[in-house]
């Protein structure tokens, strides 16, 4: 079941949980929504994040020296949930899910309201387990498709793919870009060919200008490092100062253009 995309381009925002607390972390998110975010990625902080750049890295390091735990992401999404209906997205490093249980993972998952989850490195050719259980619980899985895949891979992502799919602009870690890579256009044409599903844009999306640039050519961009370092950058003042950065980015919709 796809997520609900209502504006073009939506914006998903990453946060890591429990950076720099669990409280201020369900803060941030609510302030995030009312300012214009759609989706909401609550990333689960890990001790090897190997996708990502130094601003989640850093932020994952503290967020792991608070004792945040898969646990607690699960708790903070069902207490976000009970304020809002936007979407909620666990997103996670496969070794956190499977200390849990794939099987406990799903249920408490479908508990707290959350609508899916995105393994960044579990690969599509691994996860037939992983896909029943979580379709069992009607919870979306979400894989991420980058521009160095065959076609016959992105067809094997799109079709595991439900809620929307999520195409990696550029090769390489997470963090904020001054340009938008020319990779994500093509890629996101690519898949088109495979799947009707909403695709989101992420890694280096770190300006308005990247924000409308996405909305001409994809659903929705997602948003992390440029969140995380405005996180970083303001403490005591997180959510005001994310829910700013949001409502600046989103105010730049009307030059995007539909493809």
């Amino acid at each position: 079941m796809p997520l609900r995309f209502e504006n073009k381009p939506a914006l998903v925002a990453y946060l890591t949980c429990g950076d720099p607390d669990l409280r201020t972390s369900r803060d941030v998110a609510l302030a995030a929504i009312e300012a214009g975010a759609e989706v909401i990625e609550l990333g689960v902080p890990f001790s090897d994040p190997v996708a990502d750049g130094p601003v989640i890295q850093r932020a994952s390091e503290r967020a792991l020296r608070n004792g945040v735990s898969l646990e607690q992401v699960l708790k903070l999404a069902h207490d976000i949930r009970k304020e809002s209906d936007a979407g909620l997205i666990i997103f996670s490093y496969l070794n956190p899910i499977m200390r849990m249980g794939l099987e406990k993972f799903a249920d408490e998952a479908a508990e707290t309201g959350v609508d899916g989850a995105l393994m960044t490195d579990l690969p599509v050719e691994e996860a037939t387990d992983y896909l029943q259980i979580m379709r069992q619980r009607n919870l979306a899985t979400i894989f991420l498709a980058a521009p160095t895949s065959t076609d016959e891979r992105l067809q094997q992502i799109a079709e595991a793919s439900t809620g929307f799919v999520y195409a990696v602009s550029r090769t390489g870690i997470t963090g904020a870009r001054k340009e938008l890579a020319e990779d994500a256009q093509k890629l996101v044409k690519r898949l088109r060919k495979f799947t009707d599903l909403p695709i989101a844009v992420g890694f280096g999306i770190a300006s308005a200008e990247h924000f409308a640039a996405v909305g001409r050519f994809a659903d929705a961009a997602v948003v992390g490092s440029a969140i995380v370092q405005t996180i970083e950058q303001n403490p005591g003042k997180e959510p005001q100062a994310v829910a700013e950065w949001i409502k600046q980015v989103v105010g730049h919709r009307s030059s995007a253009v539909s493809p």
